[in-house]
């Protein structure tokens, strides 16, 4: 069946939840998204692609795009401040119950350069880390740019 793209911009962030900014148009970071989304039982994160500039929240200083776009950015309801990348993750890890019990090993002295590292590796090379379908990929399309 084919259906139309939501054309209605999406709803104003209420600043009550983290949003977790991260790539819709990459087929690695929406699976990924989508497994946090699954244990994010309490509802306390909120998910946006980065693709669409209507979900890129005012802060100070203002998000970058291209740093955007390199890794995943964490927005937090109070004082807006932000995270990135492997950073990001720990935050989101304190948010999810199933994590919880991991996230005091991410504060051990050293994990944070090294979690930092891997994460960066993960970004370079995520577009290689899930095959597309049938060895093809699509272009999304405007609609098609958050976590299902």
């Amino acid at each position: 069946m084919n259906t139309l793209p939501d054309t209605n911009p999406p709803p104003a962030w209420n600043g009550r939840r983290s949003l977790v900014l991260f790539d819709g148009f990459c087929p690695f970071c929406q699976a990924s998204m989508r497994l946090l989304k699954a244990f994010d039982w309490l509802g306390n994160l909120e998910f946006r692609s980065l693709r669409d500039p209507d979900n890129i929240p005012a802060t100070q200083p203002p998000l970058e795009l291209s740093r955007l776009i390199e890794e995943m950015h964490v927005v937090t309801p109070h004082a807006g401040r932000t995270y990135h990348g492997f950073w990001a993750f720990r935050h989101i890890a304190w948010r999810l119950p199933a994590l919880v019990l991991v996230a005091p090993i991410l504060y051990i002295p050293g994990v944070g350069w090294l979690g930092q590292k891997a994460y960066m590796w993960i970004a370079r090379n995520r577009f290689g880390l899930v095959p597309c379908k049938d060895g093809v990929c699509t272009i999304p399309s405007a609609g098609s740019n958050t976590p299902r």
